[in-house]
């Protein structure tokens, strides 16, 4: 992963393009693998972690009802993160991220393991369904990370 992480940095840097993130259920470590990476500052703009709602509601200013009609863990949430997360970090490339790592919290509908990544470049928008099978809360997290490294490397 650490190859795909360096990939991404080199190839952002000689585009010229920002990154940003917003993680729930990776908790950062998103952000922590980009900036492992030397040179990493000259592509990477911002990483929140906004796990509560509270914060996706007063940082990433998620409309309150999408969380309550849908949840945090939704296509419709992932969508408003990302596009909001873009109007903040100016960033050409933005991501957000939000699931339910386990190994509580899931229902029948939102099983551990769902994740939903979302991908917003320029005026592109892409959101990713993902039910993940790992038993762990860390290999869902770290599966989370790889898949969403995999996917914005195909968009860049």
């Amino acid at each position: 992963m650490k190859k795909l992480a360096v990939n991404i940095v080199k190839t952002l840097n000689k585009k010229k393009l920002k990154i940003s993130f917003a993680e729930s259920c990776t908790g950062g470590m998103l952000s922590s693998k980009i900036t492992s990476i030397s040179g990493a500052s000259k592509v990477f703009g911002l990483g929140l972690v906004t796990y509560s709602n509270q914060a996706k509601i007063n940082v990433l200013k998620v409309n309150k009802n999408i969380i309550q009609k849908y949840g945090a863990v939704s296509p419709e949430c992932c969508e408003a993160m990302v596009k909001n997360l873009a109007k903040i970090s100016k960033a050409q490339i933005n991501v957000s991220i939000t699931g339910i790592a386990g190994p509580n919290g899931g229902t029948k509908l939102k099983p551990v393991g769902l994740v939903y990544i979302g991908i917003k470049k320029n005026n592109k928008l892409l959101i990713s369904k993902n039910i993940f099978k790992q038993r762990t809360r860390k290999a869902i997290q770290m599966t989370t990370i790889k898949k969403t490294i995999e996917i914005i490397k195909s968009l860049i």
